[in-house]
């Protein structure tokens, strides 16, 4: 099983739709247990917060934000945990928004700052 994700920062590799998680999005991982929690922020996202659990590789949680316009927005991700040759963390995501329309699939990686 790759590594914990505790204390882990984590980016986009590439930007979303605009008004979305990008580039300048930083993700603070904890994890204990099996259960996952993170605090995000950066770009279009005021504040961010994910909550679920990891089976092994797999992630399954759900997120809620809000953006700098003022809006909210939620939905649920099923990430696949991978351990990068230079030993970093890479998190390969299939996400579907709850609160809107819209899916697709996003990489985030273990930040090098």
């Amino acid at each position: 099983m790759p590594r914990s994700l505790d204390g882990l920062v984590l980016a986009p590799v590439a930007d979303q739709a605009p008004g979305q998680v990008g580039t300048r999005t930083r993700f603070t991982y904890h994890e204990k247990d099996g259960e996952i929690w993170a605090d995000y922020a950066g770009g279009d996202v005021v504040r961010g917060h994910l909550v679920g659990t990891r089976k092994g590789d797999r992630l399954d949680f759900r997120y809620v934000q809000l953006k700098r316009d003022g809006s909210t927005a939620s939905g649920h991700c099923v990430s696949r945990v991978v351990e990068l040759p230079d030993g970093r963390v890479r998190l390969e995501e299939t996400w579907e928004w709850e609160s809107q329309t819209g899916s697709g699939t996003s990489v985030v990686e273990e930040a090098d700052e």
